[in-house]
């Protein structure tokens, strides 16, 4: 009787989602990618007011860092421990530690219970993205993967215009503490909404063992080269004891993590998951365009306030365009998947739209301030059709059981390569103001006013040359990844009834 039980339960939990179930799981995912997206913006706006509030304007930047090392770190852990544990548990537990750590920020008392906050609250918000990109790949087919994970991006265009205004607005009238309550109601209501609609999603899944030890590696040598990334030029010279140290220790660990690799009975990062060309591919072309994409969201308001003579404001509305239209560019990458099979034209047809954004303002780097605003937002455009094509070129192409611990890796090596893409970028603006730590720089808005219009557009001319280097070689990354096919019928081909499933065994 418990055995015909137990089939029946299988059989029923191995049902498809109807299109109702699939609608109420993706608002709930829709919800929980907002709320990871909304904290990393609304903060921002804020920094002065808590600075001054705790009484230490000198370790600000470590609210901001302590949560872009600790998301990025548990990317890939996540992944495994949801093919693991399926994808429900680890969202909820996902959910539940970036709800404490919002509480533990809202209630700090000084700089250093904030940095702890912000780390929990990292290591929550951290494992969101991946779980939610996984979701929809165990409830989609691939074909139609790239419409719903377009729609997934325009969380993030929201969050990326109403977290900045909303923090600052926060700021002004009410207290600090209340951008991070506000994380709480939402995060509940995240949770409940995930739990209940997530209990019959498909799990695929075998055995898996967690790597403990190869975990444990992967993290000591991305954060030892964030830190390294994060701090040089700015916190410390880039040629300095510091920055050398933590470089070489993190490739020591690396060595280290890669000969683990390859003895590990069941190692964190599978081989044959890291072997696979399209994910190598599929990753470098992500990570370089999302490297340079968020080079141009943060040192564009710079370029437009020197080079343009804009204020604070008026830089942020003029950079609009860069964040607003990655979500049209990526429904449209998303639709073209569900229509046409050779799917990878989008994404040529985008990232050749960022070379000739960023090419026109490597050409002329002081242009009129309307066609800099065009030319960014052919950036923010092209950038948007890579990532659905990247994503689900790479869950695509491994096995079910490994989907989760390719997402994981993919937004792991995507946040570390676009970071080394940041850092380059900034080194070269930093350099060329003569902005250095050892020669006790007057602060990098100061620099560039002294610089003047002509010279700040001549080092940013610099800046759009290496963000040129790597458009290109995410248009070669693109090229160079095999286009598989996908399974799921294109919109063009007959509809196909589903095949019922066979009764329970007696």
């Amino acid at each position: 009787m418990s055995s015909f039980k137990e089939r029946t339960e299988t059989h029923a939990a191995a049902a498809p989602l109807s299109q109702k179930e699939i609608h109420r799981i993706f608002y709930g995912l829709m919800l929980g990618g907002f709320l990871s997206a909304v904290n990393q913006t609304i903060v921002a706006s804020a920094l002065p007011t808590i600075g001054r509030d705790l009484g230490d304007l000198h370790n600000l930047s470590w609210v901001i860092i302590a949560y872009l090392l600790s998301s990025t770190v548990v990317a890939p852990l996540y992944g495994k421990l949801s093919d693991i544990h399926g994808r429900r548990a680890m969202m909820l537990v996902a959910i539940g530690l970036f709800v404490a750590g919002s509480a533990v920020c809202a209630v700090a008392p000084s700089m250093a219970m904030l940095i702890v906050g912000r780390t929990l609250q990292g290591i929550g918000g951290g494992g969101i993205v991946p779980m939610v990109q996984t979701t929809v790949a165990d409830m989609i087919t691939p074909r139609e993967r790239g419409h719903y994970q377009a729609y997934m991006g325009s969380a993030w265009i929201v969050a990326g215009i109403v977290g900045p205004a909303l923090g600052g607005i926060i700021a002004d009238r009410l207290h600090w503490s209340a951008i991070f309550w506000l994380n709480v109601p939402l995060g509940l209501l995240t949770a409940m909404l995930v739990s209940k609609s997530m209990m019959r999603l498909p799990r695929h899944q075998r055995p898996h063992k967690l790597d403990l030890v190869g975990a444990s590696l992967m993290i000591a040598a991305s954060v030892a080269l964030l830190l390294a990334l994060t701090s040089g030029g700015t916190r410390v010279p880039w040629i300095s004891p510091t920055i050398f140290g933590l470089i070489a220790l993190s490739m020591a660990l690396t060595v280290v993590f890669a000969w683990w690799l390859s003895r590990a009975p069941e190692p964190f990062l599978p081989l044959h998951v890291l072997a696979n060309p399209v994910m190598r591919f599929g990753t470098t072309a992500t990570a370089c365009a999302l490297g340079v994409m968020t080079g141009f969201m943060i040192y564009m308001p710079l370029y437009y306030q020197v080079v343009h003579g804009l204020s604070a404001t008026q830089s942020g509305l003029a950079l609009v365009p860069v964040i607003v239209l990655t979500t049209p560019g990526s429904m449209m990458s998303g639709r073209a998947m569900m229509h046409i099979r050779r799917y990878k034209i989008s994404s040529y047809f985008g990232m050749a739209m960022v070379t000739l954004g960023v090419a026109a303002l490597v050409w002329w780097p002081a242009m009129p301030l309307a066609w800099s605003m065009v030319a960014s937002g052919l950036v923010g455009f092209g950038v948007g059709t890579v990532f659905p094509v990247a994503t689900v070129s790479i869950q695509n192409a491994v096995e079910r059981h490994d989907v989760g611990t390719a997402t994981g890796a993919m937004n792991f090596f995507r946040a570390l390569a676009s970071a080394l893409v940041v850092a380059i970028m900034g080194a070269i603006l930093l350099a060329g103001l003569g902005f250095t730590p050892e020669r006790g720089g007057l602060g990098l808005e100061v620099s560039a006013a002294q610089a003047g219009a002509d010279g700040i557009a001549e080092v940013f001319r610099l800046v759009f040359v290496a963000a040129l280097v790597f458009s290109i070689l995410a248009l070669i990354a693109l090229v160079l990844m095999e286009e598989r096919p996908l399974t799921g019928a294109t919109k063009k081909d007959a509809p196909v009834a589903p095949v019922p499933p066979p009764a329970p065994a007696e």
